[in-house]
């Protein structure tokens, strides 16, 4: 099992910043990758960024340009720098990691970290 916990949400102006973080602990061996989707209020959770434990990276294109995904393998932590914010980016931020162990893929989730763009 995977245990993620995320920090750094919050409320910020529209063009401000702001850094999630997100601390793996537990079988962190099987993690494969780690990233973060959002989920705003009637809409589905979507894929905001990912990265593999080879640094390859997968962004949506909404963000391109202003959001950055990082990963401290050392410290088992992804971090998601998010530049240039818009209220548009208002979500609940979910970290996600992708464990792999005796062939089996499962999905972890954190619990969720709210991050509110005013106008």
């Amino acid at each position: 099992q995977v245990q993620l916990v995320e920090s750094g949400g919050g409320l910020v102006q529209a063009g401000g910043s702001l850094r999630l973080s997100c601390a793996a602990s537990g079988s962190t061996f099987s993690i494969n990758a780690m990233g973060w989707y959002r989920q705003a209020p009637g809409k589905q959770r979507e894929l905001v960024a990912i990265m593999s434990n080879g640094g390859s990276t997968n962004t949506a294109d909404s963000v391109k340009g202003r959001f950055t995904i990082s990963r401290d393998n050392a410290k088992n932590t992804v971090y998601l720098q998010m530049n240039s914010l818009k209220p548009e980016d208002t979500a609940v931020y979910y970290c996600h990691a992708i464990g792999y162990e005796l062939g089996y893929v499962t999905d972890y989730w954190g619990q969720g970290t709210q991050v509110t763009v005013s106008s």
